[in-house]
């Protein structure tokens, strides 16, 4: 049975890297482009050129700071010859398997730490209940950290990576023990204590630089957090409900 539980998960988390991969560089990876423009010294003119695209990290919409996500690089410029034509078309096609590659090592990831949780708690998840085990993971993963530590464009600037990591597990820990306290339990004084844990981390500020300037545009900033996180949820939800029906297919008959 745990042979099953491992391969629905890994095969869950798979299919939905697979699935989020094109609606990542739909809604995220222009907007990287467009920071990398600002970041080398630009002026917000965002890359036309059809053979010009990046490579995201799948970490940037799961909640990972970009410190844990990897440098987008953005090539300027029409290239000049057939040979630099198909340089450039090499670098698109391994920059899209990089980034397919990301998702799908972040889903499997994922996936199995979700279902890791669901058995260690006693609760299996379902198709029924995988949508809402997979807002857990984002209220957790991402949403939380984000209301300390948004989301991040190349050239942002980020204070020291030691104490943003402590923050982050901190505040990923207490939410996920938090949530556990409240949905899964039933004492009213553990139902309390959850939601002190929910708070705690929020009481600490999120290390910020001292100097927060920065030539990305407010409003970009503000564009790229939100459809971080949008595509975020999405990706958890997805990752639920695959994550149920998987086990409804492969462990269920067993379970």
């Amino acid at each position: 049975m745990l042979v099953r539980y491992l391969l629905a998960a890994l095969a869950a988390g798979l299919f939905v890297g697979v699935l989020m991969t094109p609606i990542h560089y739909l809604k995220l990876v222009p907007l990287i482009e467009h920071a990398e423009v600002y970041e080398q010294g630009g002026h917000g003119i965002a890359p036309t050129h059809e053979h010009q695209a990046s490579l995201v990290s799948s970490a940037y919409a799961h909640g990972l700071s970009n410190h844990q996500a990897g440098r987008v690089i953005l090539v300027h410029g029409p290239a000049a010859a057939g040979g630099e034509e198909e340089g450039d078309a090499s670098l698109f096609e391994s920059r899209a398997l990089g980034t397919l590659t990301a998702n799908l090592v972040t889903g499997a990831g994922f996936a199995l730490m979700l279902g890791a949780v669901a058995l260690l708690t006693g609760h299996r998840i379902t198709l029924r209940t995988g949508a809402l085990w997979g807002l857990a993971g984002f209220a957790a993963i991402s949403l939380a950290p984000a209301l300390g530590l948004p989301p991040e464009l190349p050239a942002m600037p980020v204070a020291d990576l030691s104490t943003r990591q402590i923050w982050w597990i901190m505040t990923v820990v207490m939410t996920a023990a938090g949530l556990y306290c409240l949905v899964l339990r039933r004492q009213p004084v553990v139902r309390a204590g959850g939601a002190l844990l929910l708070v705690v981390p929020h009481l600490f500020a999120a290390p910020h630089p001292a100097d927060l300037s920065s030539p990305i545009p407010p409003t970009l900033a503000a564009e790229f957090a939100v459809a971080s996180l949008a595509t975020g949820a999405l990706f958890w939800v997805l990752l639920g409900l695959s994550l149920g029906a998987a086990m409804d297919r492969y462990v269920g008959a067993e379970a």
